[in-house]
């Protein structure tokens, strides 16, 4: 029976990801930066486990208590939503924190032992917004099209041993909570707001988006399938825009 450690489970695409591993009888290591029992069912195969990527000593206390593992997913991440020129850099520094360095220092606390075994599979989730550009979101942009970056490089050098990496890109999901806790990183300044009425007005009208099972099957895809591409689109809009290349 294969392990999967998923991150940023207490929520959206994490949650949704982690329950679709569990129902297909692999054990699940769900981790959240505030553990909860009761997001997911009681089960001999999950355990949840407190994880802080952008803690040092969380990534070490959790990947110990994680043991072997198959496969890895990073999916914590955290939105941010405004123009460049109001946005503070200190909540700049703190999006790439955890989406761009935490994605990274998961993925080298895991590698060791994937290495050794030479067996697994790195699931880097990032974003549709990687695609096309868009207004409002270069921050946000800029720390997952670094983890696109850093992915492809990555594959190259664990080719040899024997170690899959894969990117999976979700477009917008209104029925996730990601958008409702990016609400504190709104940073739009007056001069901007005509810009933000177009942006929000022109959103409201899209009837193609992503849901929490269309990441989770591309990220079962990734983890189970040797042929699949690098990259996966997850989601009608996210398949539309890769579709645009």
């Amino acid at each position: 029976m294969k392990t999967v450690l998923i991150t940023g489970c207490s929520s959206g695409f994490g949650l949704e990801t982690a329950q679709y591993f569990l129902d297909r009888d692999w054990n699940v290591i769900a981790t959240m930066r505030t553990p909860r029992e009761d997001v997911l069912p009681r089960s001999a195969r999950l355990r949840v486990l407190a994880l802080d990527v952008t803690d040092a000593d969380s990534i070490r206390r959790a990947v110990e208590a994680a043991g072997p593992i198959d496969v890895l997913v990073n999916n914590a991440g955290v939105g941010m939503l405004g123009a460049l020129e109001g946005a503070a850099i200190d909540t700049a520094r703190a999006i790439f924190e955890t989406n761009t360095i935490g994605t990274m220092a998961m993925t080298q606390a895991v590698l060791p032992q994937f290495r050794q075994r030479k067996a697994g599979v790195v699931v880097n989730v990032t974003s549709s917004v990687t695609l096309k550009p868009l207004p409002l979101l270069s921050v946000y942009t800029a720390s997952k099209a670094a983890v696109n970056a850093f992915t492809e490089s990555l594959a190259l050098e664990l080719l040899q041993f024997n170690v899959r990496v894969h990117i999976v890109l979700p477009g917008r999901a209104p029925e996730t909570r990601f958008g409702a806790n990016a609400q504190a990183r709104i940073q739009i300044p007056e001069e901007y707001a005509g810009l933000a009425q177009d942006v929000f007005a022109e959103w409201s009208k899209q009837t193609e988006v992503t849901r929490g099972s269309d990441v989770a099957e591309a990220v079962w895809r990734a983890a189970n399938d040797p042929a699949c591409p690098m990259r996966i689109a997850a989601g009608a809009d996210a398949v539309a825009l890769s579709e645009m290349d």
